[in-house]
């Protein structure tokens, strides 16, 4: 069998008479596909607030707002080329398909793993619904999945193949993920991890990590002064603020009365309100909305306390715009947020943190559970950018829901299960003392679903289309360790006894 040193992987892929094949299957099925389901959905789908700031970020090149600039950035160079959603649509899914190959064929170049396993890898990021309903949104979330994709694929080309160009590529794409989403954040955490283990000097290594590290920075700091230069106030996220605070008052629902304890006065004014609305609000038969854990409703609504206390602050402030006010509250409410969990520690690992490692554990659908969040209509600002002739959106299907992504709730439960007991079984059969290039992907990839996993329980909020990477990631590397276990199992089957034999010749 030819080595991975004997063949490049353009060759892997185009000479291979196999994975040809395989490639021209795929690239057939996805036409069909998304032909099809255009058919039945011709426009695309949005999600109240989000997708509409996304494109008021693009119409007036803004360089900050409630959500990171990135997709905008991405969808304003895409209208140079096509004003069409079709055809955004279609290239968001084209992309995301392309990102998911390059990363399964590039653990097949270098790991190897059984037909069978591939096939079925093949086959799950093909024929994955989630793929279709993911990119016809107008989100970010399907952009910041195919460049995590990307960015995992040059990992591991680092991590076995380093050369500068690779060092390039990261850079880039590493910064561009991050201008798209916070939890890039862990991503350097990860790729620095990648480079120390590659096979190169440490002042490669140094640049590799220290050129992603300087980029983010530098957008950092620029999004800081931006934010400065709005509020007065440097911050690189008012969004982490409201993200605390809301967190907090999640804590806060269960404290009783009697054990509230007394906060600083700058927090009074807006402690004793978010007090009296749980005081108000006990009965979650009335407010069913209350009856809702570790969620974000709290920092988006108006009429709820964060947003009454912010508009009462502007009451008399008639120049200041929605951004202005939104981002000025960023830094008092992290600080509030932050005070609260801090006092109430148990509340918060209790009614936050815990059903938020549920949510983690099996990802709500929520936004992907209905074509255009239920609504026949789009805003005025939709209708201009895509150039519709009305506001109004239509389907070919019987209604707006959707089921067939119903079994997500299940899948991430059963796979990070899988990997857990895959992890312990390859520990235990000797895996990281084998000297096998799996070893170090496989560390890889552990790495990635234990600080996403960390992250997302801890801060941030847990919804399918947020997990779309480490859900992905974490199939994938749950059926190679499979896929190695049963190697293991045939080897050690097939030993003859008292014979000699080294069992990393089974893996090459």
């Amino acid at each position: 069998m030819a080595t991975i040193d004997s063949i490049s992987f353009k060759n892997f892929l185009f000479k291979d008479p196999r994975n040809k094949r395989i490639l021209w299957m795929a690239a057939i099925a996805m036409i069909i596909q998304i032909s099809i389901f255009k058919y039945f959905y011709p426009f695309a789908s949005y999600i109240n607030g989000d997708s509409y700031v996304y494109i008021e970020t693009a119409y007036k090149n803004l360089s900050i707002n409630s959500y990171m600039v990135g997709y905008s950035m991405f969808i304003r160079a895409f209208s140079v080329f096509n004003s069409s959603d079709t055809a955004l649509v279609v290239f968001q899914y084209l992309l995301l398909q392309a990102s998911a190959l390059l990363l399964l064929f590039t653990l097949f170049y270098f790991y190897r793993p059984g037909k069978i396993i591939q096939g079925i890898l093949i086959c799950f990021m093909v024929f994955n619904p989630l793929f279709l309903y993911l990119s016809n949104m107008v989100s970010s979330d399907v952009l910041f999945a195919s460049l995590s994709l990307i960015w995992f694929a040059i990992l591991l080309w680092i991590l076995h193949r380093p050369s500068t160009k690779l060092i390039i590529w990261h850079t880039l794409v590493i910064y561009f993920a991050f201008t798209v989403r916070y939890n890039a954040l862990i991503y350097l955490l990860i790729a620095a991890m990648a480079f120390i283990l590659s096979r190169q000097s440490i002042a490669r290594k140094l640049v590799g990590i220290g050129s992603s590290a300087l980029l983010i920075g530098l957008f950092v700091l620029y999004t800081g002064n931006q934010y400065k230069a709005l509020t007065g106030v440097w911050q690189y996220s008012p969004f982490a603020g409201w993200l605390w605070a809301n967190n907090a008052m999640y804590t806060y629902r269960y404290v009783d009365s009697a054990h509230r304890k007394p906060v600083p006065e700058k927090f009074r004014k807006l402690d004793k309100s978010i007090r009296s609305y749980f005081d108000s609000t006990r009965d979650t038969k009335k407010f069913p909305i209350e009856a809702a854990m570790a969620s974000t409703i709290y920092m988006w609504s108006p009429g709820f306390p964060l947003y009454n206390y912010r508009d009462s602050l502007f009451k008399r402030d008639s120049i200041s715009g929605e951004l202005k006010k939104w981002a000025s509250m960023g830094p008092f409410y992290k600080e509030y947020g932050l005070y609260i969990i801090k006092q109430y520690p148990f509340q918060f690992a209790r009614y936050f943190l815990w059903p938020n490692a549920n949510h983690f554990y099996a990802p709500p659908v929520e936004f992907l559970e209905s074509y255009n969040s239920g609504q026949d209509s789009v805003a005025f600002n939709a209708a201009t950018w895509f150039k519709y002739t009305s506001l109004r959106v239509t389907t070919r299907t019987k209604d707006k829901t959707i089921t067939i992504l119903n079994f997500y709730t299940i899948l991430p439960g059963v796979i990070n299960m899988v990997i857990l007991f895959a992890l312990i079984s390859f520990t235990m059969l000797g895996g990281w003392r084998q000297n096998t290039p799996l070893r170090k992907g496989v560390l890889l990839g552990a790495s990635v679903w234990l600080l996403n996993a960390g992250f997302t329980i801890l801060a941030s909020p847990a919804a399918l289309r947020f997990q779309a990477f480490p859900i992905l990631l974490t199939t994938i590397y749950s059926a190679l360790l499979v896929d190695w276990i049963w190697k293991m199992a045939s080897v050690k089957e097939n030993v003859i006894p008292n014979e000699p034999f080294i069992l990393n010749k089974a893996f090459k």
